[in-house]
């Protein structure tokens, strides 16, 4: 949405109907440009100017001093984002797609959103020691993408693993 000139991102929201007076909905909202974090009221009934964002998928090239670099799969145009454009990029890899979100007026890159969870192979792990297999057990490995998460002892390493972006939770060993 846009607000004071600024886009902004609606992270979360409550509608509110009190006993008395008119309704309203509490907004936590985050500007794209800079990613600051504020808690806005809107009155029933008050109007606020959307903004058409659009979503593509490129794929994340390498990381530098300029900033992280796609390519858009369709037409190979290749832009850079600040690194703080993107949250969890500790599981990001080389080659993976991403969905960036662009102002639909201006073209411009906003942000970009890893997908709910990722594959990425175990680089670095400690076998797991024979007797310590109560229930739940779990170490710490390294992925390919430099982030560390915890697993279960029989994930070794070599074996690739399905994680989710939000939580950095190991899911699921992939078959291949």
């Amino acid at each position: 949405m846009r607000l004071d000139g600024e886009l902004w991102q609606i992270v979360k929201f409550q509608h509110v109907k009190p006993g008395k007076g008119g309704a309203f909905v509490r907004t936590t909202l985050k500007n794209i440009r800079t990613g600051r974090v504020v808690d806005k009221t809107f009155r029933a009934g008050e109007k606020v100017q959307q903004a058409r964002i659009e979503r593509r998928e490129h794929q994340f090239l390498y990381e530098d001093a300029m900033g992280m670099h796609f390519m858009n799969m369709e037409d190979y145009s290749q832009f850079a984002l600040t690194a703080e454009s993107l949250a969890k990029r500790e599981f990001l890899k080389e080659g993976g797609m991403i969905d960036i979100l662009f102002h639909a007026e201006t073209e411009a890159p906003l942000l970009a959103e890893l997908p709910k969870s990722v594959e990425l192979r175990i680089v670095q792990s400690d076998p797991g020691i024979r007797g310590d297999t109560a229930t739940g057990a779990t170490k710490p490995a390294k992925l390919e993408s430099g982030a560390t998460i915890n697993v279960p002892l029989f994930i070794s390493e070599g074996d690739l693993v399905r994680v989710n972006t939000d939580t950095g939770a190991y899911i699921t060993r992939v078959a291949e």
